[in-house]
């Protein structure tokens, strides 16, 4: 299954061009910023998923609140390969069949990261940054609808908060 990012790209440059231009950002590198709001996006999602919480009995949050959180990470992954020096990539593949679980998924991609921010001109270093994060979607049981849908759904949403202030 592939997950066709062309759109989402699009839209998240007129999002990113609009906060640049309205914070007066146009000419600043604001990738190390973007890694590091990537990173806590990716904690975000793993408390509400509750993964990791072997000492407690609560539940994980509802799904689509994981999914809110999700697609945050979503909107950052592709707002940082928007600002690399190279093409990104229109489609991802996203394994249908998949093996492991949600702390070993996100402890990938938290390494990934790290690689990436390491040798970030190395456009396989993003794409695996990517897949892996796609990963945890397929594990936590989203499917590229779900997923597509929710970018959509928050990207107006960060419009609206840039209409109001935010």
């Amino acid at each position: 299954m592939d997950l066709n990012l062309q759109q989402m790209y699009k839209m998240q440059n007129e999002l990113d061009r609009r906060i640049e231009s309205e914070r007066g950002l146009e000419n600043a590198d604001l990738l190390d910023k973007k890694i590091l709001a990537l990173l806590v996006e990716i904690g975000e999602l793993a408390n509400e998923t509750r993964c990791f919480k072997f000492w407690s009995s609560k539940p994980p949050s509802s799904k689509d609140i994981i999914l809110e959180e999700y697609v945050d990470g979503v909107h950052f992954l592709l707002s940082i390969g928007l600002i690399l020096p190279f093409e990104v990539p229109e489609r991802v593949h996203v394994p249908d069949d998949f093996e492991g679980e949600a702390v070993g998924a996100f402890l990938k991609v938290y390494e990934s990261v790290t690689t990436f921010k390491n040798n970030s001109e190395d456009v396989n270093n993003y794409n695996q940054l990517m897949e892996d994060y796609l990963m945890i979607g397929r594990i936590l049981g989203f499917t590229i609808e779900e997923i597509q849908d929710a970018y959509l759904s928050k990207n107006k949403v960060n419009h609206t908060r840039q209409d109001q202030g935010y």
